[in-house]
């Protein structure tokens, strides 16, 4: 694969996203609507980038490792003073609308897609997530009063974990499962992911804050460590 090829691909998508981006201000629209856009375009449409082909096997570590910052980031800005006055209606559009997207979704993918009944339920899963990189954007846009925008903000962060579990663990028995071990696989999958990302995030947390607080990191040198901390943390709770 010619390396320039390679540099052009990667330069024209941040080129791309940073143009969207700022038009998305410009125009006042919701940025995830013009980068997605940019991207419908700029891929399947006019053929201009190819990841699969342009970064072959780089191209999945590298999507891991640019969600784990982008989730990272967005965990950073979360207030959950905020969260205890939106406690009560986030609790409902977790506990009765994320159910209620399952389904739906599901029924929609089996009934309008004609999809058979696993793969519905994996697509309704998937559909449940909102997501905080889809609604921040939105309600930058949206003229909503601080109350509202409380709860879709945080219903959004809430359902992100749930709504991506929930898509795991369901294809994960339907795959298991000709096998005679689906419930057994997923539940031990799932305690292991949780315990490993429970274990090595907080420690990791712990030891970055005690780290900072000694002074043992000089100033311009602490985005650098939690950067290089995030992947670190990543690579080993996959592992």
């Amino acid at each position: 694969m010619d390396h320039d090829y390679i540099s052009i691909g990667i330069v024209f998508v941040v080129a791309l996203g940073i143009a969207a981006q700022w038009l998305a201000w410009r125009l006042r629209l919701p940025a995830i609507v013009l980068l997605a856009a940019a991207g419908i375009f700029a891929g399947p449409v006019f053929g201009l980038v190819d990841p699969s082909a342009q970064l072959g096997e780089l191209l999945r570590p590298l999507i891991g490792l640019c969600v784990a910052i982008i989730l990272f980031e967005g965990g950073l800005s979360l207030n959950l003073a905020e969260l205890k006055h939106a406690a009560s209606g986030v609790r409902r559009l977790v506990y009765l609308g994320a159910p209620m997207a399952w389904v739906f979704a599901a029924a929609c993918a089996y009934f309008i897609g004609g999809l058979d009944a696993a793969t519905s339920l994996v697509f309704g899963a998937i559909m449940v997530v909102t997501g905080p990189t889809v609604i921040m954007p939105l309600l930058r846009q949206a003229a909503l009063n601080r109350r509202t925008a409380s709860y879709l903000k945080w219903e959004g962060i809430v359902n992100d974990p749930i709504g991506a579990l929930l898509a795991v663990i369901v294809f994960q028995f339907f795959v298991y499962t000709g096998q005679g071990s689906g419930l057994v696989h997923v539940a031990e999958s799932l305690g292991l992911a949780i315990a490993s990302g429970v274990l090595l995030g907080a420690v990791g947390g712990w030891l970055t804050g005690q780290a900072f607080r000694a002074g043992l990191v000089p100033e311009y040198l602490k985005s650098t460590v939690m950067l290089g901390l995030v992947q670190v943390i990543l690579v080993a709770a996959n592992y």
